[in-house]
């Protein structure tokens, strides 16, 4: 007897990274067959996150490019998982996070009354207008929702109080940080020669920058590298011209700093790893990042993973020059306040969610018990970081 299909929908390289570890696990749990669905305008991007777990997309929907904007990308992608289900219709349907994507599989899925679970639930900005649309899509895809795995107890506690029932939510972790678990832990070379010619001796402390740098932050770069011999700093650019532009003139002819086109996620997860520090204005690095008791400074002034300054494993600084100086050296010449920043261990997952995962989605197709929820102080298993 076959088994029922989880259909897993992703549009974006996040998505895909996110819901990768998901079918792993369904595939090892053996309770139900993970379908990974490829939808939206960006197929080959998704196509390429998934080959770094060694998966493909099981379905393509490719929805043709239009000038119509979002509400025309919806349309199409909503038209084409309906049309999909009509004549395939899963037991299940996972989506992920906030994007035009999660929106046009959920609201696919319910009208057709096919569960939706919805991986990622819970954050909260608090205000509709940012980040936007995406505040809204996440509350919208709830509503519809027969599952909500909220990444920590923050995001579940958003769900109780818009009045979600408790029986519905189930904290799993964020299966972003089993991804780069994954990833790192198996130590592949890396495929950028820039960045494995600049780790080739290993010997210097690494701070890695991920970030849409300008002058300030670029300049707070120059002066650690100038204070600290014993640094290397990588910088993955920017995909936009300009911003590459501006880096390479700032840093151009800078010792230890090496400027990259943008990385796979198997370089970065390693790099991230190895890191001493890091330096972000991006929500997931932050997330990843106290996996490998690395502590990060926020080149912003705030940020919506609050659980990030709240546990001290970041701390906001903004793209202020002195500022990043000088909490990026009172680290830099303190290995224990270093370290003293994720002792606590990482509060965005263990490294077992997409198990959580896959045994929610079976539980709520009776063919599984409810997992028990990610310990509020999570703890990664040895096997998982030794591989």
């Amino acid at each position: 007897m076959s088994r029922r299909e989880a259909h897993l929908v992703g549009g974006t390289h996040p998505e895909a990274v996110r819901l990768a570890p998901v079918a792993l696990a369904m595939r090892a749990a053996g309770l139900l067959e993970p379908v990974l669905l490829a939808a939206g305008e960006h197929a080959t991007t998704v196509t390429g996150a998934l080959a770094a777990f060694g998966l493909e997309p099981d379905i393509t929907l490719q929805a043709e490019p239009s000038a119509g904007g979002r509400a025309e990308a919806l349309t199409a992608m909503v038209r084409e998982l309906d049309e999909l289900w009509s004549v395939r219709t899963p037991a299940a349907v996972l989506v992920q996070g906030d994007t035009t994507t999660s929106m046009a599989g959920a609201l696919a899925a319910f009208w057709r009354r096919i569960p939706v679970v919805h991986l990622g639930s819970g954050l909260r900005s608090g205000d509709l207008e940012s980040p936007f649309p995406e505040e809204g899509d996440r509350r919208l895809v709830a509503q519809v929702s027969a599952l909500h795995l909220a990444p920590t107890p923050l995001a579940a506690m958003n769900l109780l109080d818009e009045r979600i029932p408790a029986r519905d939510v189930l904290i799993t972790g964020d299966t972003v940080v089993d991804a780069t678990l994954a990833l790192a832990g198996r130590k592949q070379p890396f495929e950028n020669p820039d960045v494995a010619a600049a780790r080739a001796t290993g010997t210097n402390r690494l701070i890695l920058v991920t970030a849409r740098c300008h002058d300030r932050i670029l300049a707070a770069v120059r002066e650690l590298i100038g204070r600290y011999p014993d640094i290397d700093v990588i910088l993955p650019g920017h995909p936009d011209p300009a911003v590459r532009s501006q880096v390479d003139t700032v840093l151009a002819g800078v010792d230890r700093v090496t400027v990259t086109g943008p990385l796979s996620y198997p370089d970065l997860s390693r790099l991230l790893s190895e890191a001493y520090l890091l330096l972000t204005d991006s929500g997931g690095p932050l997330e990843e990042a106290p996996s490998f008791g690395v502590p990060a400074l926020v080149l912003r002034d705030g940020t919506e993973r609050v659980e990030s300054p709240h546990t001290d494993c970041a701390k906001p600084v903004g793209p202020d020059t002195a500022l990043i100086v000088s909490e990026a050296s009172t680290l830099l010449d303190s290995r224990f306040r270093r370290d003293a920043m994720t002792a606590g261990g990482n509060p965005y997952g263990d490294g077992l969610a997409a198990r959580r995962t896959a045994q929610a989605t079976a539980a709520l197709l009776g063919l599984a018990p409810v997992p028990e929820a990610m310990p509020v102080t999570p703890h990664i298993p040895d096997a998982i970081l030794n591989g």
